[in-house]
């Protein structure tokens, strides 16, 4: 006989999304639109897995702060290389899974100046603001996943810190360390030029 409980659970139902490309308007587009499509369709758990160079801050930000906002529970994966604003990506998680064979890399935010752009004394002030704000918001979102002190978050993004799995999960961002990833369902695949390829394999038991 089954418990109130038991009748009153639902099935989980989640749904994979694999993110293997730089942090782009165009891939964190197809980001958007792919988790926008797991909520329409009714799946109740997102894993993202993720292998990023890094890129746009804003988009990377955005997207941390999209998942961390939806109100369903995400669980992501560093499945190669999480580097630079992909591990503000990484840090939306609950649960924030690493693969044996991986590395993330923290460091601080860069000013990129095209061509032969000149800058007044204002200009410089005003991308300066801008770079430590950014800096800023970073370190916060890993200080807050990892729990430490802002401090010290800002002090490896300066050095540039390397991290192997069992460092990240000393560190606090990594919270399991494992081989498996996908384990079967719907599956988004986002490119790096954010064309989205959708797929579905039976679940494993």
């Amino acid at each position: 006989m089954l418990t109130n409980l038991t009748q009153n659970k639902k099935p989980s139902n989640p749904s994979w999304i694999r993110f293997m490309a730089p942090v782009t308007a165009q891939t964190t587009d197809s980001l958007f639109k792919s988790i926008d499509q797991v909520m329409l369709r009714g799946h109740d758990h997102i894993h993202l897995m993720i292998s990023s160079p890094g890129g746009s801050v804003l988009h990377g930000l955005s997207a941390h702060n999209y998942l961390r906002g939806i109100g369903l529970p995400v669980t992501t994966y560093n499945f190669g290389s999480v580097d630079s604003i992909g591990v503000v990506i990484f840090c939306a998680g609950e649960e924030r899974i690493c693969v044996p064979h991986a590395r993330f890399l923290i460091h601080g935010v860069s000013l990129q100046l095209q061509g032969n752009l000149k800058l007044d004394e204002k200009s410089i002030d005003e991308h300066l603001k801008s770079v430590k704000i950014d800096a800023h918001n970073i370190a916060r979102v890993i200080a807050d996943t990892a729990e430490k002190k802002l401090e010290e978050v800002e002090k490896s993004m300066l050095e540039r810190t390397t991290l192997n799995p069992s460092q990240a999960k000393e560190y606090g961002l990594v919270t399991g360390i494992r081989r498996e990833l996908y384990e079967g369902g719907q599956l988004h695949t986002i490119h790096e030029q954010g064309q989205i390829l959708q797929s579905s394999q039976a679940r494993s038991n």
